[in-house]
């Protein structure tokens, strides 16, 4: 259903309505509006294009209006420097740019989260794993780049195909990304859902059919970012009050507060709550969940088997009329389920995009094609044959609950190896990955080489240095093994480092390379500038020493 087209005038009485209109627009009132941008790269004929951010400049504005934005929209603060750097251009303030952007965007681009099927995913980890098996499971279904995606390693709409640098972009380009969607007519857009981008009302308005809770752990504490916990999980929780139906991985912690937010919804807003379907990897039975009644799985796996370069499960549901139910006496079914890559955890991703697929009414011959082919970018990319001395894992894994998960499922599924782990930290955000990242690794790994990951505005040396100081001074591993560490500026040169380390043991060995999957660039200053993706610098120092892979 494509909305009517809406006008300037139209736009600033939105904005009134919701009280952040400061001055609206006096002359071309009547100017139909067809879509926002606050990157002017991105601005084109009939936008309303906004002046947002520290490192905005007036060019921006020029850009845009060149390229034929319509008005601008400020803040206060900016109203006076952007008028006399564009006299007679429409200009609309406002009193909250965040909730301005998002109200203006969904309406200047016609609502297209209304025509296709919007699925959103949030948790501390496997957000991007989740949405890549959710929409290998949706193009098995409807053709090969049928499904939309936004996240943290790429963004597909139907007309653009980029790397992503935000895990949820701005609302301006939240809403484009749709609008695309909707005109390519994909058959639905999965999106992972950031915790800022929830605090931030980047995705306020997007009515989700499908919202995904996937687990809770302390992450992105930080001035810039989420003060506390409470904070951070509160975020997190929003993404219920904007869905239709939720589904809630068993496996979480704080599980009753989730189920809590997942049960009432959107109920507050005088929609139905949402239907609530719960999965656990631990088989059929019920989960205790603090003071509420046991609680148990709509859809389970059993069976799990680790194969090396994959895994197998068998998935287990009920069903009423094609969705899920807990009613026991709807017909049960079963499904065997192989997925091309290892990690265990993965089997909680797996369910929840299962969960997600039935929700859509998606056959399960479908959901098990779409498995099996999935292969997620950067994630759990293993390089190597079985019977090598030094395999290597590269993976995403950027936090402490992703550590956990990450470094106990490798010790399983690959026993007998010595570890040696490549990690780093951001800057200018998430500093507790600085202290807990090191000492999670220090529990697994035998040797660990400190790199650079996207350093930002902070000291790479600095951030590279902390972290070194933070392995604990006496860790050891279980067997007795002391763990050895060390710091190396270049990131390249620490992978080869990693590779060395391991050839030198004369034993079988595992190099796991974490926190920049297949990432092509990196945040330095205010640039993402160029470079050797962790498994192509592997592969090189690989070959530069004469070791097959």
């Amino acid at each position: 259903m494509l909305c009517a087209p809406t006008t300037l005038l139209g736009l600033c009485s939105l904005l009134e309505d919701q009280g952040i209109l400061v001055r609206g627009i006096e002359d071309e009132a009547d100017a139909p509006v067809t879509g926002a941008a606050c990157d002017s790269r991105f601005a084109r004929e009939g936008n309303v294009f906004f002046c947002k951010g520290r490192a905005f400049r007036t060019s921006y504005l020029a850009s845009a209006l060149e390229a034929g934005a319509v008005a601008y929209a400020c803040e206060q603060d900016r109203a006076d420097e952007l008028a006399q750097a564009a006299p007679g251009a429409p200009a609309i303030v406002v009193s909250d740019m965040r909730r301005a952007m998002a109200l203006v965007s969904a309406r200047a681009f016609g609502r297209p989260d209304l025509d296709v099927p919007q699925v959103g995913i949030t948790g501390t980890k496997g957000k991007s794993t989740t949405a890549y098996m959710l929409r290998s499971i949706i193009d098995a279904a409807g053709g090969t780049r049928s499904c939309g995606i936004i996240g943290s390693i790429d963004t597909y709409d139907g007309i653009e195909d980029a790397e992503s640098t935000n895990t949820t972009p701005e609302a301006p380009d939240l809403w484009r990304h749709l609008a695309n969607a909707r005109d390519a007519q994909l058959s639905a857009m999965v999106m992972e859902v950031s915790s800022q981008a929830l605090k931030y009302d980047r995705t306020l308005g997007v009515q989700l059919d499908v919202a995904a809770f996937l687990n809770i752990g302390s992450d992105h504490i930080s001035p810039v970012e989420h003060p506390t916990f409470e904070d951070y999980f509160a975020s997190k929780l929003r993404i219920f009050s904007q869905c239709h139906r939720a589904v809630v991985n068993l496996g979480t912690s704080n599980l009753e507060r989730v189920l809590d937010a997942a049960h009432r919804g959107a109920a507050g807003d005088g929609h139905d709550a949402p239907k609530l379907v719960c999965v656990s990897a631990a088989g059929p039975e019920a989960v205790e969940c603090g003071s509420c009644d046991m609680v148990f799985p709509d859809i389970w796996a059993t069976d799990v088997e680790p194969r090396g370069a994959s895994l197998a499960f068998v998935a287990h549901g009920t069903t009423a009329d094609g969705h899920p139910t807990s009613d026991p006496a709807e017909k049960a079914w079963e499904l065997p389920v192989v997925i091309g890559f290892p990690g265990l955890f993965n089997v909680e991703n797996a369910l929840v995009a299962i969960a997600c697929a039935e929700l859509l009414g998606i056959d399960r011959a479908f959901i098990a094609q779409g498995l099996a082919s999935c292969r997620v970018p950067g994630r759990m990319e293993l390089i190597g044959k079985p019977e090598s001395q030094v395999l290597c894992v590269v993976d995403y894994a950027h936090n402490a609950l992703s550590y956990q998960k990450f470094f106990a499922s490798m010790a399983k599924e690959f026993p007998g190896r010595r570890i040696v782990a490549l990690i780093g930290a951001p800057g200018g955000k998430a500093y507790e990955r600085r202290v807990e990242l090191p000492r999670e690794a220090a529990r697994w790994a035998s040797h660990i080489v400190v790199a650079e990951e996207d350093p930002a505005h902070d000291s790479n040396e600095g951030i590279c240095r902390e972290m070194d100081a933070n392995v604990p001074a006496d860790a050891t591993l279980a067997d007795g093994t002391p763990v050895t560490h060390e710091y190396v500026l270049d990131r390249q040169q620490a992978v080869a480092r990693c590779l060395d380390v391991a050839l030198s043991y004369g034993q079988p060995a595992l190099v796991c390379l974490l926190g920049k999957g297949d990432e092509t660039l990196i945040h330095r200053g205010d640039e993402f500038q160029p470079m050797v993706p962790d498994g192509e610098a592997f592969r090189r120092a690989a070959a530069e020493r004469g070791v097959e892979l």
